[in-house]
């Protein structure tokens, strides 16, 4: 079997796309038994402290902090995931973000609050059975205590645990913990394949809408065409103006044609949404788009803005390909070399443009057209 199946990257973004929800509450979980985890340590140590300087016998077992800490950290994950998940889709992304972080504060508070009185009936229970608090009930003055503690510690957690999550978004999934173990530290070479989208008539159409309605435009092409990442296995690499790349572990690109039928799967979101962009704007988008595959080199770049980078010749002949698109009258191009290891199905035609001589090239490669029958374009 190939190494690259094997590839945490490749797998988490398989699961990703399989089970979204489940990838995001699981994530969060994780971070908040973690956290909470973290807290119920602190909490240990101090008590011990506590004990020697005031030669107290009063300790709470760490099995039972560890177990409530761990309930705990289940449920907020939980509740907070299922919060974050839904409400970004509908409401958080037509918010700017000051609003979405007074918003997702205010949320918190009342979450913990909820939970807090769960926590407490929880925890009394369990020092009820239990011979090492010698004590059943906690004061209401403790738990107004324990409130403020929980409430100034998940505040600084919840910036942290944001802040992973912003960083985990922008990679995308399976690609933070690469580099936090120095996976793109040095050039390592990975087989990609590449996919250079760019607006069709982008001149007139930015003529035709000025500049804010224009980048407002492109934005929602840009929304749909990432609602259909995952589906496809696809991995944005760069947004450059009005063009998109996208790229595949060769092997996740070659499955089921997914790095040819995205492109279609794209068209048919535009035209489903056909009524929004002649609503807003009275074009519907068209893109072209160029396809090559090949070994390239993957290395962490950067020092004020750090970024993972891909280099090689696979890179630049996907674009030129792209870019003889309106050349030849087509919308999506491909060259020979990956056409070969793709095995079409009925839905989608191939024929011949020709060997041609790219910009930049010294020798001609054969290139092919792709046709949806579906469509017929």
């Amino acid at each position: 079997m190939s190494k690259e199946k094997f590839e945490y990257t490749t797998f988490a973004h398989r699961y990703t796309a399989r089970y979204p929800l489940l990838t995001y509450l699981g994530i969060q979980v994780n971070f908040w038994i973690i956290a909470n985890l973290l807290l119920a340590t602190i909490i240990h140590i101090h008590s011990k402290v506590h004990n020697l300087v005031s030669n107290s016998d009063v300790i709470v077992g760490f099995e039972v902090i560890v177990w409530i800490a761990v309930i705990f950290g289940v449920l907020y994950g939980t509740s907070y995931g299922l919060f974050g998940y839904f409400l970004e889709k509908r409401v958080f992304k037509k918010l700017s973000i000051g609003k979405v972080i007074l918003f997702k504060a205010a949320a918190s508070l009342t979450l913990l609050m909820i939970l807090l009185v769960l926590l407490r009936g929880i925890s009394e229970k369990l020092l009820a059975h239990t011979s090492v608090l010698p004590m059943t009930v906690l004061s209401d003055e403790v738990w107004r205590y324990v409130f403020y503690l929980l409430l100034v510690y998940y505040f600084f957690m919840a910036l942290l645990i944001n802040y992973i999550n912003l960083v985990n978004k922008k990679y995308g999934p399976g690609v933070l913990i690469p580099l936090l173990f120095g996976k793109y530290r040095h050039p390592r070479e990975e087989d990609r394949i590449f996919m250079f989208m760019d607006l069709k008539s982008s001149t007139a159409t930015a003529e035709l809408l000025g500049h804010l309605r224009y980048s407002s435009f492109i934005r929602d092409c840009f929304d749909d065409i990432n609602e259909l990442l995952f589906p496809f296995r696809a991995q944005i690499y760069q947004y450059v103006g009005d063009e998109i790349v996208l790229m595949w572990p060769e092997r996740e690109g070659l499955l089921n044609n997914f790095c040819i039928r995205f492109f279609f799967a794209c068209r048919k979101q535009f035209l489903h949404r056909s009524e929004h962009y002649m609503t807003n704007y009275g074009v519907i988008p068209e893109f072209k788009a160029g396809l090559h595959a090949g070994q390239v080199s993957a290395v962490e770049i950067g020092e004020v803005k750090k970024d993972i980078a891909y280099h090689g010749d696979t890179l630049n002949t996907a674009a030129r390909i792209q870019s003889v698109c309106n050349q030849y009258n087509q919308s999506l191009l491909i060259s020979e070399y990956l056409l070969n290891k793709a095995a079409l199905n009925d839905d989608i035609k191939s024929s011949k443009i020709g060997d041609i001589l790219l910009r930049g090239k010294k020798e001609p490669i054969g290139v092919f057209c792709l046709t949806s029958v579906e469509d017929g374009k």
